[in-house]
């Protein structure tokens, strides 16, 4: 079975818990959907006002943003995206109105997000002034890779370090934290469309923010159960390595008598493009997480996987993962996150979105071949 981790393996129920920008670094406190809480610097005060990169990074994980925070019946809600649900409730946590912040900064066009390019940027105008901004959110490798320079502590742009950001993204990530980048640019008042080639270069480096998505406690026991009944588990993310690793962990993903020398424990998509398709069919088979994965290495996966002879499961629910959705032996959709398009490409829809459907469909499954077998083998000899 090769599942998705966010929402089938995890509760999809985000919490930015930690942020680091030039300021330095900042926790922030309460947990859920609700917007009560704090963001604490380091010596444990509310950030109130003040910190230029911290402001900035906020503010741009509002506006480079397409879901909604609403209250109902007591319980605060997301429409959409839940990681894009968690950046504004860190935001509400600082104080940032988000109304005003919009009609400040009205959005003229957007760059949606897209797994191939792992991140989206919209445009804004500014009401007080006759610029234009851009502001970018994604992976962090991919938003680095954008940035000449990077906003201090006052205001200022000072020389990027792509080194020592990577290094707390990397130290985020370990303790299973999901880790995004933000990035801003500014842009002549000219400018009423952006495209990739806007965000190619040039990006001012805002910071990150860590959010934690806890495991599905039913995932780790359907997980044990599929090791009982000799079904590997293969975690396939979009998330850093780092990340999908430390969650792995915590649901015992690896399976029982694997030694850490016998595995290579996980495999980044830069590292699966590099691989021949006979040395991925080796690999494949010791691997079980692939981490920024496309979705043409999906399918990839799913051969590689079928040429040693099993029978794969994979999940997607995105248009782009047809072909994985169609070549796997059993195509599973997500049915509250999917598209109509991975619905209809897949031979199973998760109505909830839970990797523990999957092992009961499989268990349901075998029960029912197991009891043909037994009655064509009682029928033989008693007719």
């Amino acid at each position: 079975i090769c599942s998705d981790k966010t929402g089938t393996l995890t509760e999809n129920q985000m919490t930015v818990q930690r942020m680091v920008t030039r300021d330095g670094a900042f926790t922030v406190t309460g947990g859920g959907y609700a917007p009560e809480g704090e963001v604490l610097d380091a010596g444990g005060s509310a950030a109130d006002g003040g910190w230029a990169a911290l402001e900035a990074m906020l503010r741009a994980g509002v506006l480079c943003n397409d879901s909604s925070l609403y209250e109902e019946e007591g319980y605060w809600r997301v429409s959409g995206d839940p990681t894009e649900g968690a950046l504004l409730v860190s935001a509400a946590k600082a104080g940032i109105n988000r109304e005003e912040l919009e009609h400040d900064h009205p959005r003229l066009d957007t760059v949606p997000f897209e797994s191939e390019h792992q991140y989206m940027a919209t445009l804004h105008g500014v009401r007080e002034g006759d610029g234009r901004v851009t502001y970018v959110k994604g992976a962090v490798e991919k938003i680095i890779a954008r940035c000449s320079a990077e906003l201090g502590r006052d205001g200022s742009l000072i020389d990027l370090e792509p080194a020592r950001i990577e290094s707390l993204a990397t130290e985020m990530a370990s303790d299973g934290l999901r880790v995004l980048a933000f990035a801003r640019k500014d842009l002549p008042a000219e400018v009423d469309e952006i495209t990739h080639a806007d965000v190619e270069e040039g990006l001012v480096f805002l910071g990150l923010q860590g959010m934690i998505d806890p495991p599905r406690q039913e995932a780790l026991k359907a997980i044990e159960a599929c090791h009982a009944a000799g079904v590997q588990v293969k975690m396939i993310t979009g998330d850093h390595a780092v990340t999908a690793v430390a969650i792995a962990d915590q649901l015992n993903l690896r399976r029982p008598g694997c030694a850490l020398t016998e595995a290579v424990a996980a495999m980044s998509g830069a590292e699966l493009a590099a691989l021949r398709d006979d040395e991925l069919v080796e690999a494949v088979e010791d691997t079980y997480v692939f981490a920024r994965v496309t979705p043409e290495q999906k399918l990839r996966l799913v051969d590689a996987l079928q040429d040693q002879g099993h029978v794969v499961a994979m999940t997607g629910d995105g248009v782009n993962d047809d072909p994985a959705l169609r070549q796997a032996d059993i195509g599973v959709a997500m049915g509250v996150t999917g598209t109509e398009v991975a619905k209809e490409a897949a031979d199973m829809v998760l109505t909830d979105d839970n990797f523990a459907s999957i092992e009961a469909a499989v268990e349901e499954g075998r029960g029912v071949f197991d009891n043909l077998t037994k009655f064509i083998a009682w029928t033989l000899p008693t007719n």
